[in-house]
């Protein structure tokens, strides 16, 4: 059967009319039935609120789409019950289209769509229909709404939107695993027919890969997905609509899906044997070659370390994690004597692996790296390796046999070395020598332990054939003690006893010093001559700690007798040979405080124990001390003497600042420049109502006053009187002035007392000079012209000197 949008146009539009005859036949049926109806109603019921029936009839309209004919496309008609055939109804039509795209008929209501309508674009147009008397233009019925829908044909094919598509999944997956989703999409209309019902197929990669019908999922047709064969797919997906069946539509994408890596091949060395070679005097580290393991796998799975199952103790292999090569390396020093060639196992281990896949096997794997042992001409080695320690006794004699150094050539078995000699840097002093060909070591000179217990040396050893070839080896020599050294006293020993000292006292310990080191150790003995005369004064007591202590045997000793006691002690060791040596205490007998419990107070020995216990360097010291004690105090005096004479310069140019001052006769009565009145106001300055017994007090009276009052008696104080009263009189009357003169200063000015007095015995003062020790004028007499004098008096007249102030 062939659908009617094949079939072509004619038989498209014989459709159409067929289905509009129906349409108009069921109107006019539902026209007179309703006609019919409601007239009998207006029969029997005549009223002005008759209910008038409406006349609209028609369904609703369909259209295809994609119609390609050239005649405008029948869609429908609309028609009312009113409508008689006569002519005088005119239909109108508005809204979506209306007059563009769909036309009518105003006389039959016969719809036409003129343009080619897509339902992709638009699905239905909504238009209202009108009914009006073609001479009064009144609407017959009221203004209806009805809809033309676009049917829908299968023009659209389907699209995959959300291409292009990449996917992965790891190798080795197990079949139907899920990789990726696609998804293709069909603009017809879903609800209509089976146009938009899209099925999925692969059409390239099938046998690797299926999707799924309906959902368009991917998924893995195989299990044995190998990344190492083959990293990525490429899919051809096809999306049919109309659900597959014949006529459908249908489109197509590209899928790309990459195999991922998983650690599922192990490490392989490419070849299970290397050689290399390096030399026996290569040092610890050396590399010695590099080997690689490859692995099919990518990333991390990539990721190894090598491992050494022989020869571990003499090589070492690390990985380098750039290239990923094991680097085979020395461990420990190689000998082409002891061994030529090495077979060292290196073997390969993945990181990173996988349990899944462990039962593919072992992913591990193994190589055998010989390495070759070259040989190189070596120097001597010393037997033993780390040096050789000696003992001799330090009075063994010039040639004896010290000890003997034993080197042999490596290169050779049992071959001796030629030559043997001492390092002159190690022993400066040629203290022993060596026997070139035997190595046998001889003193050269006398030893002594106690200036040096051990020597150093350094033996070289040569090849008898290629001298370059020289190693060395440190010796160490050891002196062994003999007693040839007599024990001593550790210092002088002095002591001081009291005059009154008890028998049995205790008055001084000694200790013994010995320059030998016995190996059993020191054992001392110390014993008194029976000879010296000044054992029967005191006796020995051995401690038995090496030390002894002395005592007192007699009751009481004279220092003005004999002050001083020299007592000789024997010391004696323990050898063997013993040795020994006297040495000698001193003993001071001094005076004791009794009431101060034997407390020393004079003893003749002191200023001996002093100067015995200063020695060269506190003696200089203490003259440097005094030295500059002495230097300290003239600094002093110097400085004292300097500000003496500083003063005595600021003094005379004061006095000469006052001369100068008071260098006039003064200007009479206006001068107030000359000198201070207020000096003269104070002399003056007393209480004048006293009692006429008692009298003033002389103690406030100025000094020339107090001397006339002493020594002229009554005279005196008259004479004093009257010259008081000439001042005051003066004094009144310029008192008297200054007030009533308004333009003189206030009355305590100065210039108000600036009286000189009557007639003054004294000359000019222009020839006084400063007072120095050049001057030969005396002003002694300065004192005998009144107070108004005195304070000048006390510049000139003779006085103190500062050193008696002071």
């Amino acid at each position: 059967m062939v659908p009617l949008w094949t079939a072509g146009p004619w038989t498209l539009l014989a459709a159409l009319g067929l289905l509009s005859c129906c349409c108009f036949k069921w109107s006019e049926a539902s026209r007179t039935s309703g006609t019919n109806s409601g007239r009998s109603e207006q029969q029997e019921e005549p009223s002005s609120l008759e209910r008038v029936k409406r006349g609209w009839v028609w369904n609703q309209f369909f259209v295809v789409e994609e119609y390609t004919g050239t005649e405008p496309l029948y869609v429908g008609k609309i028609h009312t019950d009113s409508d008689e055939g006569e002519g005088n109804i005119k239909y109108t039509i508005s809204g979506e289209g209306a007059g563009s795209i769909f036309i009518i008929d105003e006389l039959t209501g016969d719809i036409h769509a003129t343009e080619r309508l897509d339902r992709e674009e638009k699905a239905f147009y909504t238009l209202r229909a009108q009914a009006r008397d073609r001479l009064t233009n009144a609407p017959l019925e009221p203004e209806s709404e009805f809809v033309i829908k676009v049917q829908d044909i299968n023009d659209s094919e389907p699209q995959f939107l959300e291409g292009p598509y990449i996917g992965s999944v790891a190798e080795l997956s197990p079949t139907e695993t899920s990789v990726m989703k696609v998804t293709a999409s069909d603009a017809d209309d879903p609800t209509y027919g089976s146009s938009a019902r899209v099925v999925y197929s692969v059409l390239d990669g099938e046998k690797f890969f299926t999707v799924d019908r309906h959902t368009g999922i991917i998924m893995t047709a195989v299990a044995d997905l190998d990344r190492e064969t083959q990293d990525r797919y490429e899919l051809v997906v096809k999306a049919t609509d109309m659900a597959g069946q014949m006529g459908g539509l249908s489109g197509s994408t590209t899928v790309t899906i990459v195999i991922t890596d998983v650690n599922d091949n192990p490490p392989r060395f490419p070849q299970k044997m290397y050689q290399f070679s390096v030399s026996e005097g290569a040092a610890v580290g050396t590399p010695v070659g590099r080997v690689i393991a490859t692995d099919a796998d990518m990333g991390e799975n990539t990721d190894m370390s090598y491992l050494i199952i022989d020869e571990g103790d003499l090589f070492k292999v690390t990985t380098d994690v750039e290239t990923q090569e094991a680097v085979v390396s020395i461990k420990k020093p190689l000998d082409f004597e002891s061994k030529r060639i090495h077979s060292v196992i290196v073997e390969a281990v993945n990181k990173h692996v996988d349990s899944r896949f462990v039962d593919l096997g072992s992913f591990r794997d193994q190589t055998i790296v010989k390495v070759t042992v070259s040989d190189v001409d070596e120097p001597p080695i010393f037997l033993p390796a780390e040096g050789a320690v000696m003992e001799v006794q330090e009075d063994a004699k010039v040639g004896s046999l010290v000890g003997i150094v034993t080197a042999r050539d490596p290169d050779v078995i049992n071959k001796p070395v030629s030559r043997f000699s001492i390092d002159p840097t190690t022993d400066h002093d040629m203290i022993f020598h060596i026997d070139a060909e035997s190595g046998a070591i001889t003193l050269g000179k006398i030893l002594d332990r106690e200036t040096a217990g051990w020597h150093n040396i350094t033996v070289k050893a040569v090849e008898a054939d290629n001298h370059t070839m020289a190693s060395f080896s440190a010796i160490s020599i050891r002196i062994l003690d003999v007693n040839d050294n007599p024990p001593e006293l550790a210092t002088p020993y002095e002591a001081a006893i009291c005059e009154d000292a008890k028998p049995g006292q205790l008055i001084h310990t000694i200790s013994v010093v010995d320059r030998d080191e016995p190996q059993a150790g020191h054992r001392f003995f110390f014993t008194l001559p029976s000879e010296a005369a000044s054992s029967r004064h005191f006796t020995l007591w051995d401690v038995k700690d090496n030390t002894a202590g002395i005592r007192t045997q007699k009751s009481s000793f004279n220092r003005h007798e004999q002050n001083v006691y020299f007592l000789p002690i024997l010391v004696v060791d323990s050898g063997p040979p013993s040795l020994s040596s006297t040495g000698t205490l001193t003993i001071h007998v001094c005076g004791c405080d009794t009431d101060a419990e034997g407390a020393i107070q004079t003893c003749n020995a002191t200023a001996y124990v002093m100067s015995a216990a200063l020695s060269p360097g506190a003696l200089i010291a203490l003259l440097v001390c005094m030295l500059i004690l002495i230097v300290l105090v003239l600094l002093i005096l110097t400085l004292k003497r300097h500000r003496k004479g500083q003063r005595m310069a600021e003094d005379e140019e004061d006095m000469r600042d006052n001369v100068i001052k008071y260098n006039d006769e003064g200007g009479g009565e206006q001068d107030t420049q000359a000198y201070d009145m207020s000096a003269l106001r104070n002399l003056y300055d007393f209480p004048e109502a006293k009692s006429c017994d008692s009298g003033p007090d002389i103690r406030s009276l100025p000094q020339w006053i107090q001397a006339n009052r002493v020594g002229g008696g009554v005279d005196g104080a008259m004479a004093a009187a009257t010259d008081f009263s000439l001042f005051k009189g003066y004094i009144r009357k310029k008192v008297e002035q200054a007030d009533a003169d308004l333009s003189v200063p206030p009355y305590d000015s100065f210039q108000t007392y600036a009286f000189e007095g009557t007639s003054s015995p004294a000359l000019s003062l222009s020839s006084i000079h400063t007072l120095s020790t050049t001057s030969e004028l005396d002003f002694s007499y300065l004192s005998d012209w009144g107070p108004r004098f005195r304070q000048l008096a006390g510049y000139y007249a003779p006085g103190k000197t500062e050193e008696e102030a002071s």
